[in-house]
């Protein structure tokens, strides 16, 4: 009996690929070649322009602000003001930010440099577990390097499946969601589409909180005095995104309380706060520049500020966080301010990550 009912002459052949050949064993010569299957780990962040020149800015900022899961405004009511207005002021404004705090070595943002350390730490760390069969890289959800072209060159090096992990530990449409829409985007414009999983947000996972207090523990031991306060600030969503039922606000809570708890600290210790208010319609609050310029007027001399929503310190944490939030409470007469670095690629967050994604590889290696 043959063992190819179906006639079709490819279907009896191995699919066994020869080593350092790219082909498949007993395959006809003239058969495409064929990678060593492989699973690919692709970490996704916010993004950030190429430079802090106009048109650099103007080209991210448009492909930031146009996403409908950043401004839902109608088309026709939002791209005119976008292109006409704010287009032609705001990249100078934030490109002179980005100035502020880029890293003239590399020539690149911190952003950039710091997902480029993740990527090779979690990388190494997957490497131990798993060997040379997991590959991983990333990508940004906004400039480059895009998800489109990081999909494109994980199937092209023989990734059947690809494990997307948006590094936002909190679930936003703004961020964990509009990261996932790119993906899937990009796995529509390939021929042989790999099977893909994404990772679900992370903000009550034991290792995040125990890195998360590791980091406050640590600043604070460098302190002569404790701080009066710790305020955690997110970054901000417009209020009606919560009323139509985006979760964000309330897994930013329960981090905060996380927290808290796993410091061993009294209730009313942590602030909870958002920042980085765009537009006129109301954001969640209490805003974090505002607040703590009160905290200041009541007496609230010493604070400390950590951002538990940014993986990696970016222009939100290392200008506005420690620039324009610092400058309110010192100009309602605070007197210490201690900003808390993201957790970056400390080695607490760097393993909190790689349990992460072991888990989500469950069945897959």
């Amino acid at each position: 009996m043959s063992d190819n009912p179906t006639g079709n002459p490819m279907a009896a052949q191995s699919t066994e690929v020869l080593p350092g050949q790219g082909r498949l064993s007993h395959a006809p010569a003239d058969h495409p070649p064929v990678k060593r299957a492989k699973i690919g780990v692709l970490l996704a962040n916010l993004g950030t322009p190429d430079n802090y020149d106009y048109w650099s800015m103007r080209r991210y900022l448009n492909e930031f602000l146009s996403d409908k899961r950043v401004i839902d405004y109608p088309s026709w009511k939002w791209q005119p003001l976008l292109q006409l207005i704010i287009l032609t002021k705001r990249p100078f404004t934030s490109g002179a930010n980005y100035k502020l705090i880029w890293n003239k070595e590399k020539n690149e943002s911190p952003l950039m440099t710091i997902t480029k350390a993740q990527t090779a730490a979690i990388a190494a760390g997957l490497a131990e577990k798993y060997g040379a069969d997991v590959m991983v890289d990333f990508c940004m959800r906004y400039g480059n390097p895009s998800t489109e072209s990081k999909v494109k060159a994980m199937v092209k090096a023989g990734c059947e499946k690809i494990l997307f992990f948006p590094l936002y530990p909190h679930y936003a449409g703004a961020t964990s969601a509009t990261a996932n829409d790119q993906f899937f985007r990009a796995l529509m414009k390939e021929v042989r589409q790999p099977a893909a999983r994404t990772v679900a947000e992370y903000f009550d996972n034991p290792l995040y909180i125990d890195a998360l207090a590791k980091s406050v523990e640590t600043a604070y031991a460098k302190l002569d005095r404790k701080p009066d306060l710790l305020v955690a600030s997110y970054h901000g969503m417009p209020k009606r995104y919560l009323m139509s039922g985006d979760p964000y606000h309330c897994q930013c809570a329960k981090t905060t309380r996380l927290l808290r708890e796993r410091l061993g600290w009294e209730k009313g210790a942590i602030d909870t706060t958002f920042q980085s208010v765009f537009g006129p319609e109301e954001w969640l609050k209490p805003y974090t520049v505002e607040h703590v310029a009160e905290l200041a007027k009541r007496g609230v001399k010493h604070i400390a500020v950590i951002a538990p929503a940014f993986s990696a310190d970016c222009i939100e944490t290392l200008e506005e966080i420690n620039g324009e939030i610092r400058e309110s409470f010192e100009h309602a007469g605070g007197e210490a301010f201690t900003y808390i670095p993201c957790l970056n690629d400390d080695t607490a967050h760097v393993d909190a990550l790689v349990s992460i994604i072991s888990e989500n590889l469950a069945g897959w290696v």
